[in-house]
Parts: structure tokens; C-alpha cells; sequence
């Protein structure tokens, strides 16, 4: 049998290297938090090296942020194929296919909910608050898309309102201690996000 090419045999190796590196920072952050953990833990336990490490990541913080940029890559392609599912379903109100994306991104909380934790644990890298905030902002401003909201103070305060109820959500679905109690919450966070656009934004008239 003919041998692949190498350049597709070093990509290969090159992702299986990552992914090991990852799923070991993934098990030594939520075990010991960012701040006490070590390059040395994570290699050991990938079966690698140090040198690998920061050649792939460049160090700790930047393993640490790939982690977390990979989870919100999870969260954004979970609630953009719930709201395209529910849009094929024929669903057309706008606040049901937010609840929808909602409901997705709440789900995977549960899902990873050791990664969830851990970056709601403010044991992160210098800059990592601020690249979450930064993060919360984007994902109000997808919400003006899918509600169709105005760029006016108020209808970024309402999508901020709904973005926040959804985030402090996904912080106590990730600190459920039973997959029940974690539905309980789901439910409740998208019945109060129900309410809230029952109305749509506050308009002062």
C-alpha cells in the first residue's frame, strides 16, 4: 500500500499533538484551576513535551485561551444550528428562535460544564476578563441581529439585559449537581427570556 504524503501525514500528527494537548489542559484546569497548574502537568499527562507545548500554544495562557476559544466556537455553532433547525421547523417569531439559540447554548453549559466553571471561575490569564466581556458584547449584538433590534440605548440595554439572563443562567446550569436540577434551570431561564420579549424593548413614547 502506497504511503500518504507526508506533508498529510505531518498534518495529521500535527492535530493529534493539539488535540492531546488540549483534552490534558482541559483535565489539569479544571482539576487545579489555571493559576496552580503547570506546563509540566499538562505534558505529562498528554504524553508530550514541554518544547511541543510552546511551539503548538506558546505557553500556558495561550492553551488556556484556545480552551476557551474552542468552547464558545462550541456555543456559537450549537445556538446557530438550533435556530436554523427551528427556522426549517417553520418557527418564525423571533423570540422563539432566541429562546431556541438560548436553549442550545444553556445545553452545552450542562454539556461542558467543567469548562463553563472554570472560566466563570476568574482564574484566568491578565486580559482574560476583559476578552469575556468583550465576548458578552458580541453575543449581544447578535441578538439586535436576530430580534432586529435598533442601534438605539435602549435596544442595547434590552439585549444586554437578555444576554446577561442568559449567561447567569449558563453559570448556574454549569453548577447544577444533577442533570434534573440543570433542566429545571434551562426551563426557567427561557421562560423568564419569554417574558421579557413579550413585550419587546421599553419605548418611552
Amino acid at each position: 500500500m502506497d504511503k500518504p504524503p507526508r506533508s498529510g501525514w505531518q498534518w495529521e500528527r500535527t492535530a493529534q499533538t493539539q488535540r492531546a494537548l488540549l483534552d490534558a489542559a482541559r483535565a489539569v484546569f479544571t482539576a487545579r484551576g489555571f493559576s496552580e497548574a503547570s506546563i509540566a502537568d499538562v505534558v505529562e499527562r498528554a504524553g508530550s513535551s514541554v518544547g511541543s507545548l510552546y511551539h503548538h500554544f506558546g505557553g500556558k495562557s495561550e492553551l488556556f485561551l484556545a480552551l476557551w476559544q474552542e468552547h464558545q466556537a462550541a456555543h456559537e455553532q450549537a445556538a446557530t444550528d438550533a435556530v436554523t433547525e427551528a427556522r426549517k421547523n417553520g418557527v418564525t417569531d423571533r423570540g422563539e428562535l432566541f429562546a431556541a439559540g438560548a436553549r442550545a447554548f444553556l445545553e452545552g453549559s450542562w454539556r461542558r460544564r467543567d469548562l463553563a466553571l472554570l472560566f466563570l471561575s476568574g482564574d484566568g490569564p491578565p486580559g482574560f476578563e476583559v476578552m469575556m466581556r468583550r465576548r458578552e458584547r458580541e453575543w449581544a449584538g447578535q441578538s439586535d441581529i436576530l430580534l432586529k433590534l435598533s442601534d438605539t440605548a435602549l435596544d442595547r440595554l434590552y439585549a444586554s439585559v437578555l444576554t446577561s439572563l442568559i449567561g447567569e443562567g449558563a453559570r448556574e446550569v454549569a453548577a447544577s449537581r444533577t442533570r434534573r436540577q440543570a433542566d429545571q434551570i434551562i426551563e426557567a431561564v427561557t421562560e423568564y427570556a419569554r417574558r421579557l420579549m413579550a413585550g419587546g424593548p421599553w419605548n418611552p413614547g
